[in-house]
């Protein structure tokens, strides 16, 4: 086990390359994450095989309470590695333990790309004293189950031509009625983020939820470059929805979603989907994943229309595991789940006033 030299590109890249490449890989698992997240700091943990080879990493983020020598520990997305590999797992869990104790650490959590289905997975995440998070989804930092389209040697004609048949004419009517989706990168941003963030405050007090800061989508587009754009969609010179979306490891991720209730009759968002699916296929991803689908079984849950949208794209649904916490100090844990739960309360108090302002 060895903990990452900053210091050294050569190491960073060697890094960069093995996450990037690995199937349980994420764009939060990027060193680029760390620019994005500059409120934490940040380690990683490498694990070497026989051969001198990365076979796990660990890309950790790390809160200090404020006034107080703790830490809380988050590996997003993390551990990357074969999470059956008892070896790599336990070069994972020195490193997570050696982290703790620099950090005086209460508590380590980490939600994996493991499948809920997966048993042996799991067990091996109990043996690093990962334990499985029975809490709810709502608690949950990253949503349990994903909508995720397969296009691994699939055209765009053939991407295409699997969805259903009401969302192809809705692509093509957007197209017929002049809407016009343009993508910007980090040099082509420009201004561009003006046009997008009224539609996300306009969302967010729609539907009920907080959202970014102007400035933090920026610092996003910034610190992952080529890997993310931010896309538009344009009606009679008037952005009307808008998407930032990650390429990384083999997908693409639509991250965050915003559009105007006006203009909704031009079926933007669909067009929208559609260009970010064929960026992914040109990319030679696997997958195109349409992230978050929660309470997608509740078909009167409020939360149920996203899944439905999705679903017309005719993709499938991936359940993974959840949350895995491990415990340095019951005591500091509990009283700080009593804090977090205060200010989630509060929170919740704010989205319900301002939902009930817009009505």
């Amino acid at each position: 086990m060895e903990l990452l030299d900053f210091s050294s590109a050569e190491r960073c890249e060697e890094y960069e390359r093995f996450v990037q490449n690995h199937a349980s890989g994420s764009f939060t698992q990027s060193l680029s994450w760390c620019g994005v997240k500059s409120g934490w700091k940040h380690e990683a943990v490498v694990v070497r095989d026989g051969g001198g080879n990365i076979a796990g990493s660990m890309l950790v983020l790390i809160k200090t309470l404020p006034g107080l020598n703790i830490s809380f520990l988050y590996s997003p997305r993390g551990p990357v590695c074969n999470f059956h590999d008892r070896e790599v797992l336990s070069g994972l869990t020195e490193g997570m333990e050696a982290l703790a104790h620099r950090y005086h650490a209460f508590l380590f959590k980490c939600d994996p790309f493991i499948p809920a289905s997966d048993e042996e997975g799991i067990r091996g995440m109990a043996e690093m004293g990962c334990i499985l998070q029975p809490d709810p989804e709502e608690k949950a930092i990253q949503c349990r189950c994903n909508y995720q389209l397969s296009i691994a040697g699939k055209t765009a004609d053939e991407v295409y031509q699997s969805f259903q048949p009401k969302w192809r004419y809705n692509i093509r009517l957007a197209e017929r009625k002049g809407v016009v989706c343009r993508y910007y990168d980090k040099d082509m941003l420009g201004d561009k983020l003006d046009d997008f963030f009224p539609l996300m405050e306009e969302t967010g007090s729609r539907d009920g939820f907080n959202i970014r800061s102007k400035e933090y989508f920026y610092t996003l587009l910034d610190n992952l470059g080529s890997h993310c754009r931010l896309y538009l969609c344009y009606y009679e010179n008037q952005a009307i929805s808008g998407s930032v979306t990650v390429q990384y490891a083999g997908k693409t991720c639509y991250v965050y979603g915003a559009s105007s209730t006006s203009c909704r009759c031009v079926m933007p968002n669909y067009l929208m989907q559609w260009n970010m699916i064929q960026w992914a296929i040109e990319n030679g991803d696997q997958i195109y994943d349409f992230q978050g689908i929660p309470h997608y079984s509740d078909e009167a849950h409020p939360n149920y229309g996203v899944y439905r949208f999705k679903r017309g794209f005719n993709g499938q649904v991936v359940e993974y595991a959840g949350e895995f916490d491990r415990v340095f100090s019951p005591l500091l844990k509990k009283g700080t789940d009593r804090l977090y739960q205060v200010y989630q309360d509060l929170e919740r108090r704010k989205n319900r006033m301002a939902h009930n302002s817009t009505r």
